[in-house]
């Protein structure tokens, strides 16, 4: 796995609209990796993200959640839960792997990654089963370390 100071890798998937995305991450980002779409902790992580996305907005800070589901499955899942950031279809497992995360089961563990300047700047691993208040958590360390006025 990925750890803090590793250079960001180079990544691109399709989002929950099919559209494709390749994030830099030279400005501050979060990368939430979750098993699996309409699962419990999933999905309390999720509206967690979504509930303080305006936050993450102002402050600069792009948020991405990843899943080994696919664009379909993204695209209900996003629609049924309101949520208004991108969803990383990566079925075959190419983003988690580049992350250092393993897929051999056909899903992801929970892990979630900060990013900025290139490189890996802090790596989280929430609750398994119930991550609530996992991105406040985040939210905050980002606000405070990398944003100006955070």
């Amino acid at each position: 796995m990925l750890e803090p100071g590793a250079p960001a890798p180079e990544v691109s998937a399709q989002n929950q609209f099919g559209e494709p995305v390749s994030p830099d991450f030279e400005e501050p980002t979060v990368v939430y990796f979750y098993p699996e779409d309409f699962t419990g902790g999933c999905t309390i992580e999720a509206r967690d993200f979504q509930e303080h996305l305006p936050q993450f907005r102002e402050g600069g800070i792009t948020v991405y959640g990843v899943s080994m589901d696919d664009v379909a499955t993204h695209d209900e899942f996003a629609e049924a839960e309101g949520l208004l950031y991108d969803l990383l279809a990566d079925p075959d497992g190419t983003v988690a792997e580049a992350f250092g995360l393993d897929t051999s089961g056909g899903r992801t563990d929970r892990r979630t990654f900060v990013l900025a300047d290139g490189e890996v700047k802090s790596v989280y691993d929430p609750a398994p089963s119930n991550p609530e208040g996992h991105a406040e958590e985040v939210l905050h360390d980002v606000r405070n370390e990398y944003v100006q006025g955070g």
